[in-house]
């Protein structure tokens, strides 16, 4: 089974981020490492493709960062496909899944694609549909358990409720939750390895894209102004004098709780 998984490359979340003050985007000029909830596809990937399929990473990125794919190859994935081109800058959601599907055509033929539900320093939730929208191929989201019965996938997606038992065939786009798998670590050995596995750099002219179509050009959004977040108010002590449970009571009521 040959397996894509779609990985972002974030700035370092245990390092502040700074803003570009002219485009109000996230500065992704340093050294980017691989989003930790991709972590949980890229594992998914490697389980069910086994010894005998392949494990095939798609991402994009600028300034042809490489080192977020790296940790991922050092895992057990093959190869890899970065997109990486100034005139993405600025491009939506949408416009990034018509990149990584176009991404994803250029890595070959695939049994299944495999995508986190969100990344950490975007949270729109959206990429993964819109890439399966474009492909034209059926889409499983929240999946917290992943297994193939020859043509077909078979995914527990996870609702509030527990989980729904989803089927579909073969290829097919599913988005994993932070639980699906546990990730391994790198070993050593394959850190070395990770040195020389194939990363197809392209452009956006590589991929047939109209660099007046994507980025800030062809964005359907604008980011008008950046603010602070509200100060998070003190919360009120009760001290139990044995009658503490009405006021408890009552501002359960008041928020319509109970």
């Amino acid at each position: 089974m040959n397996v894509v998984v779609c990985v972002k490359q974030i700035p370092d979340p245990a390092d502040p981020g700074a803003l570009d003050p002219e485009s109000k985007t996230l500065k992704r000029d340093g050294k980017l490492i691989l989003d930790e909830s991709d972590s949980y596809g890229v594992e998914m990937a490697l389980q069910l493709a086994g010894d005998s399929g392949e494990v095939t990473l798609v991402s994009m990125a600028p300034n042809g960062e490489v080192s977020g794919l790296r940790t991922a190859l050092a895992m057990g994935a093959a190869k890899a496909v970065l997109v990486s081109d100034d005139a993405l800058k600025g491009s939506d959601a949408l416009t990034t899944a018509k990149v990584l599907a176009k991404a994803i055509e250029r890595a070959g033929s695939y049994d299944l694609i495999l995508a986190a539900t969100e990344s950490s320093d975007g949270y729109t939730g959206t990429v993964p549909e819109q890439i399966a929208e474009v492909l034209g191929l059926p889409s499983v989201t929240f999946a917290k358990a992943v297994t193939i019965d020859g043509t077909t996938v078979k995914v527990d997606r996870q609702t509030e409720a527990g989980y729904d038992e989803v089927t579909c065939p073969l290829p097919a786009l599913v988005s994993v939750t932070a639980g699906v798998v546990e990730p391994r670590y790198p070993s050593f050995k394959g850190i070395m390895a990770a040195k020389s596995k194939p990363v197809d750099q392209v452009t956006v002219a590589d991929l047939g894209l109209d660099a007046a179509n994507v980025g800030w050009a062809g964005a359907g959004q604008e980011i008008i102004e950046v603010a602070q977040a509200e100060a998070r108010q003190a919360g009120e002590v009760i001290e139990d004098d044995g009658e503490a449970f009405n006021r408890v009571v009552g501002f359960l009521s008041d928020l319509k709780i109970i």
